[in-house]
């Protein structure tokens, strides 16, 4: 993949948001984005350029599925990042991506890829 990405970051967790953060960057590809709140998750959703998202599930007690929702009526792919693996998701998502924490470099490059994927 050479091509720069404009993602999306959803993360309540500052460390976990800069290291997202650095991660994205060192693949080559941009921050778009950083939300820690799910209004302001929702409004960057809406309102920026997009070519992905990386989502976590639970933000502060909010899931993050009515991000999911923006970012899907505008065509925009999207993965889960969660603690709980593909239990802690509702029924209706868990065919999306889905990367545990902790994660690394790989997880995420990976992650990417399948959510671009055809």
């Amino acid at each position: 993949m050479t091509d720069t990405l404009r993602v999306l970051i959803v993360e309540d967790e500052m460390t976990i948001a800069l290291l997202l953060e650095e991660m994205v960057e060192d693949l080559g590809h941009q921050v778009a984005g950083l939300a820690m709140r799910l209004p302001q998750a929702i409004e960057l959703a809406h309102s920026r350029p997009l070519d992905l998202a990386i989502l976590d599930v639970n933000l502060d007690g909010h899931m993050s599925y009515p991000v999911a929702e923006v970012l899907a009526e505008r065509g925009v792919p999207y993965v889960f990042a969660t603690g709980y693996g593909s239990a802690g998701i509702d029924a209706q998502y868990r065919d999306r991506v889905i990367i545990k924490k902790p994660y690394a470099l790989d997880d995420i490059k990976g992650a990417i890829e399948n959510a671009l994927a055809p």
